[in-house]
């Protein structure tokens, strides 16, 4: 029978699915028009790029901890509206005249660090939505989306900027974000707000937190830097491999397109698959699995060559690549977040994208120095030896919960809007974790020295009828109604700098 994830669930999926289909659309949307529209050269257009993604960053980090101590629903509408209104300046500016490089530059830069609060918020609020033992089966659908988006968005854009301008695939975006606020709030319910005790204020130490918990876990720690270290390894030949492939070896657009649109079924046959490996090897051993498998498919774009074999060869290890990333990106997801004490997602979420996105910009810099000083063929052999190596840094064993083994913390509580009663919407957001086997169980405080003391008195509630789970559904048993526990939906690539499948497969280890 097909699972159900509740009618919250569903509302969040859709807006993620809106967004996301918007942010595939404008695949490549500012680069286009910085070329286009502003005939910037090749200087200008990697400027926009990379500044994008490490000015944004920088200006993110400060985010985390901010968006810990608020109810992250909101967060979640604010972010899609800042993105919206950014977005939206480009088309008005374009129809005035007034459009400059330095605004696409400016815009790229706000939805960047949006992005990163998005994301922070979006891990904690699917916690509250989706039971401990459904996580994998949440992630599989998001990633599933993602995939789906990315192999029908790129067309479709293309399609509208011939149709109806260079700049109607940005105002596509823009409405998905403002689509996606809407669904957002159609969640409906009251969030209870995470009240910090002690330091009424953000202190500057609050804003290394997500990394001093991420370095010091003995399981997040490893997996940080294997994520790190392949997604910027992945994301900096890129550009590399456009140019060869444009360049010396002679393949027209169209090619080009078709080397890396078809290859995306793979991403989608593998979201679909993770859970049932997961079922039944192990989710731990299937992460380690598809995390050494994916380190072997990048080198072989390394014996690229012109004609159709070579174009088979990338399809080829494009499809082993993105089927094995698949598999891995939602196992990964769910596992971080169950290795994460709920009272620390939203800052540890924070400092990981922060992280991935300044090593992108930083690798892609390096290595576009590197292929200057030798060759683009030499600079993405020498990534993909490097990734070979990175599987030797995911966790080796599987470590238990932090629920599972630490004493709850006093420092913080979380408490409703307003007094009196608790409603029965408020224990979808109020307590801690229960473990998944023994859901009858009253729930613990969080763990592991954290900040935040979730509400105890909600365990008892059931959770609400669960309709459909939507488009992409797998086969499940039904779920409980034990309250929830942290996962991390991949809410989009910033639309801002070149996006393509690989960005898509080189996420952060999330669905």
């Amino acid at each position: 029978m097909r699972r159900t994830l509740g009618r919250e669930f569903r509302w969040l999926w859709t807006a993620y699915a809106i967004s996301t289909f918007g942010t595939r659309l404008s695949l490549d949307a500012f680069p286009f028009i910085a070329i286009f529209v502003l005939h910037a050269g090749p200087a200008e257009v990697s400027m926009l790029a990379a500044a994008g993604l490490a000015v944004g960053a920088v200006v993110a980090v400060p985010l985390g901890p901010w968006v810990e101590f608020r109810r992250k629903r909101p967060v979640m509408v604010a972010t899609d509206i800042v993105r919206f209104t950014a977005l939206m300046s480009v088309p008005l500016t374009f129809a005035l005249g007034w459009l400059t490089f330095t605004q696409l530059l400016l815009v790229s830069v706000i939805v960047a660090a949006a992005d990163i609060a998005f994301r922070a918020a979006s891990g904690a609020c699917l916690k509250a939505l989706v039971p401990p033992r459904d996580l994998l089966v949440a992630n599989g659908r998001l990633e599933s989306t993602n995939w789906t988006a990315t192999v029908l968005g790129p067309p479709l854009g293309g399609v509208a900027i011939g149709v109806f301008g260079p700049v109607a695939t940005v105002v596509a975006n823009a409405i998905g974000y403002l689509l996606s606020a809407a669904g957002i709030r159609a969640i409906g319910g009251t969030e209870p707000r995470p009240e910090r005790i002690g330091a009424p204020r953000l202190r500057p130490a609050d804003l290394l937190e997500g990394w001093r918990y991420i370095l010091t876990h003995s399981s997040l720690r490893p997996l940080f830097l294997n994520t790190i270290l392949f997604n910027g390894l992945i994301m900096a030949t890129s550009p590399l491999l456009a140019s060869l492939m444009f360049g010396p070896l002679g393949f027209a657009p169209w090619q080009y397109g078709l080397a890396f649109a078809a290859p995306c079924v793979g991403g989608l046959i593998g979201s679909r698959l993770a859970r049932h490996l997961a079922a039944r090897f192990g989710q731990h051993r299937v992460m380690l699995a598809a995390g050494y498998s994916r380190a072997c498919w990048p080198l072989g774009l390394a014996f690229i060559h012109s004609g159709t074999t070579g174009l088979a060869l990338v399809m080829v290890v494009e499809l082993g690549l993105i089927t094995c990333i698949g598999v891995f990106n939602p196992i990964v997801a769910t596992y971080r977040l169950e290795q994460t004490a709920a009272d620390r997602v939203a800052r540890t979420l924070a400092a990981w994208t922060v992280t991935s996105s300044a090593t992108i910009a930083a690798l892609t810099a390096l290595w576009g120095l590197l292929a200057s000083i030798t060759t683009p063929r030499t600079a993405i052999t020498v990534a993909g030896l490097l990734a070979l190596a990175t599987p030797f840094l995911l966790p080796r064993r599987n470590e238990p919960r932090p629920d599972e083994q630490d004493p709850p913390c006093e420092s913080q509580q979380t408490r409703p809007e307003g007094s009196g009663p608790k409603s029965q919407a408020h224990t979808r957001f109020g307590s801690s974790v229960p473990q998944p086997d023994t859901p009858s169980l009253p729930p613990a405080s969080e763990p592991d020295g954290g900040h935040v003391r979730w509400n105890d008195s909600s365990a008892s509630a059931p959770a609400p009828a669960a309709p459909g789970g939507g488009a992409v559904s797998d086969d499940a048993p039904a779920l409980t109604t034990s309250t929830h526990h942290p996962a991390n939906p991949t809410l989009r690539q910033s639309p801002t700098r070149p996006l393509n499948e690989r960005s898509a497969a080189a996420g952060d280890g999330s669905s």
